[in-house]
């Protein structure tokens, strides 16, 4: 009699249960379909053929050092340097941004920009002294860059990033506090960029976040013979905040 009285009490109380497991299944929505079909500010913002922004950005950049065969061989002594050692420094940007359309996914874009490196180089001596020498420079770099842009969700879009960065020279300073003389530098200079970033949209403008690393192609040291090195190469690492 007490299995019959429990087989009812089911019975009356599964249509209930079965009904509030469906609302259950049919609420629940994963946090990725949430963002995909919340609702979205300035649309068609990306149907645009041509946008323009500005941009902020913020870096650490060194040299890489590679030393002359003649200061690596051993039978040889070059007063009592043994080591030059390259460290990075931070420095800042600031620039324009013209961005092509090509399609839904790609996009050509050109960044001009102004950005003021530090580049410090450490000598190192076998009495235990160190000498520093700091080159500064201001640098307009005209970075062209290909856009590759995944699917917008929400009001969040995730991209990647690459192409080349040529760059002249505005102005340099060369502070020697080593006795080893000035560095010649080339005054230009190209690299190849690639990063990742998302874009962030609002009702009246997009703001997006990037962070880029670059490395410089170009052999920076002039062609006057140096002693201890023999190719000085930029690497970069950038953080932008764009505006568009």
């Amino acid at each position: 009699m007490h299995t019959t009285h429990i087989r009812n009490q089911f019975a009356l109380y599964r249509n209930k249960v079965t009904f509030i497991l469906l609302l259950c299944a049919l609420s629940y929505t994963s946090p990725g379909q949430i963002f995909k079909w919340a609702s979205q500010h300035n649309p068609h913002y990306d149907d645009r053929r041509i946008t323009y922004g500005f941009m902020i950005g913020l870096h650490t950049s060194s040299y890489q050092v590679n030393y002359s065969n003649q200061f690596v061989t051993p039978t040889l002594q070059f007063d009592t340097v043994h080591s030059v050692i390259a460290s990075y420094s931070p420095g800042f940007s600031l620039g324009f941004l013209v961005n092509l359309r090509l399609n839904e996914f790609m996009d050509l874009r050109l960044m001009p920009k102004a950005g003021f490196y530090d580049h410090k180089l450490t000598y190192y001596y076998t009495s235990g002294r160190s000498g520093q020498q700091l080159v500064e420079t201001t640098v307009v770099e005209f970075p062209l860059l290909l856009k590759y842009k995944s699917t917008r969700r929400g009001n969040v879009r995730m991209y990647m990033i690459g192409g080349l960065t040529p760059g002249i020279e505005a102005s340099g300073k060369n502070d020697i506090q080593s006795s080893k003389g000035n560095l010649g530098i080339h005054k230009a200079n190209l690299s190849l960029d690639g990063g990742l970033g998302f874009d962030f949209y609002f009702p009246l403008f997009k703001f997006s976040q990037e962070i880029r690393f670059s490395r410089g192609l170009v052999n920076m040291l002039s062609a006057d013979p140096n002693t201890y090195i023999k190719r000085l190469n930029t690497n970069t690492i950038s953080v932008y905040f764009t505006f568009q």
